[in-house]
Order: structure tokens, then sequence, then C-alpha cells
């Protein structure tokens, strides 16, 4: 698996697109896990402020 944590908008572009080209590049042996950004909860964000900006993005090599 690759996981990638992002703390800017442009940062977050940048991997959302390099994830959706390898999925595209290596067909059916990639797949992204996160289809939808994973942001911090209200739990976490009120123990950790500076989390509010956060977004972790991941995708993951399916074996043969």
């Amino acid at each position: 698996r690759l996981v990638c944590i992002s703390f800017h908008s442009l940062e977050d572009r940048l991997v959302k697109q390099f994830f959706r080209d390898k999925e595209k590049e290596y067909n059916a042996q990639v797949k992204v896990v996160t289809p939808r950004v994973v942001v911090a909860g209200g739990q976490e964000l009120a123990r950790n402020p500076s989390a509010r900006s956060a977004k972790l993005r991941a995708i993951e090599k399916i074996l043969p």
C-alpha cells in the first residue's frame, strides 16, 4: 500500500492525479483504496486542531 497525507489543496490535487494515473497505467493491478479523501473527525480536531487541513489518500497493489 501507498498512503499519502497532504496538508495543502495543491498537494492533494497532485496526489489525487498521481493515484488516478497509476490506476489507469496499471489497469487491474492497482486500486485506489480511498475513492473519497479521508479527513479528521470531530474528536480528532478537538484534540489536535492542526489536523484540520490533513487529507489522507491510499492506493494498493493487487497481487495476481
